[in-house]
């Protein structure tokens, strides 16, 4: 009887702790036709009729950007970069303005070597929001954990800059 009782009222959930944290920006410049100099993204895909270097309308539904972008410790873009954010993100979806990430922070400093990898849903509009961090090399060789995603800033559709707290929670 004692058994049945205390199970039905459970303890305090277990808080975890993150074995390593960093905070890091990038700064994603798209490619609008005019500034290729400077562009560090880059329309690969649009709805059909789409032009490749304007987002199409409709929350942008439909396009397919690659990157390549600097990574700083501060929210400047002119800073040192100590490594670059790679991979894509897709606008998802028609009605709500979202978009579905999957890239990798290679890293090259004094301080840290190696790869973080990220996955997952980013609903744009909501100011912190979280994102999966599948593994890395490296430095960070199996770690796993969660990235808290910010927009620190934007101009139009050309220029955003995110800032990222990673927080590993496996780290071996």
């Amino acid at each position: 009887m004692f058994l049945a009782v205390s199970s039905a009222y459970p303890g305090k959930k277990k808080q975890y702790k993150p074995c390593k944290e960093l905070v890091l920006y990038f700064h994603d410049i798209l490619y609008n036709g005019q500034n290729a100099a400077n562009a560090t993204s880059a329309i690969v895909a649009a709805p059909e009729g789409a032009n490749l270097t304007i987002l199409a309308g409709q929350n942008h539904f439909g396009n397919i950007i690659v990157f390549d972008d600097p990574i700083t410790l501060d929210n400047n873009l002119h800073s040192p970069p100590v490594g670059r954010a790679q991979g894509l993100y897709i606008y998802d979806n028609k009605n709500t303005f979202t978009s579905w990430l999957s890239f990798t922070f290679a890293l090259n400093s004094t301080e840290h070597q190696g790869t973080i990898s990220f996955i997952g849903a980013d609903p744009i509009l909501v100011k912190s929001r979280d994102i999966s961090v599948v593994g890395g090399t490296g430095d960070f060789f199996m770690h796993r954990g969660i990235a808290t995603i910010m927009t620190d800033s934007f101009e139009g559709d050309v220029y955003f800059r995110l800032r990222v707290d990673v927080k590993f929670y496996e780290c071996w």
